[in-house]
């Protein structure tokens, strides 16, 4: 019966360690071997004057096949460090850009 407790316990560990950040951007360089720079933007409300300002958020991620160009959204979540700024890896390509 305490076999049963721990297994389910780890299983939770298990479970909570694996819900790892998410996140949706726009592929703005693809210029490296097997990395994306992805800019992610977002709302943010002035302080004093209420005023919503534009600002964004530049993640470097690692795309093994290198398959993402500039202009792709894709999704991206966390995973250990690769190197000194990739924290992220490639999941999916939502929607390739245009091409023009």
């Amino acid at each position: 019966m305490a076999e049963q407790k721990t297994e389910t316990a780890g299983a939770a560990e298990t479970a909570e360690r694996n819900a790892r950040r998410t996140l949706e951007g726009i592929v703005k360089s693809a210029k490296m071997k097997k990395t994306i720079v992805v800019e992610s933007n977002y709302l943010q409300k002035h302080a004093k004057y209420g005023k919503y300002l534009k600002k964004y958020t530049k993640y470097y991620a690692h795309d093994e096949k290198n398959e993402a160009k500039p202009g792709d959204l894709v999704e991206i979540t966390g995973t250990r460090p690769l190197s000194k700024l990739k924290r992220f890896r490639l999941v999916r390509i939502v929607r390739k850009a245009e091409q023009v």
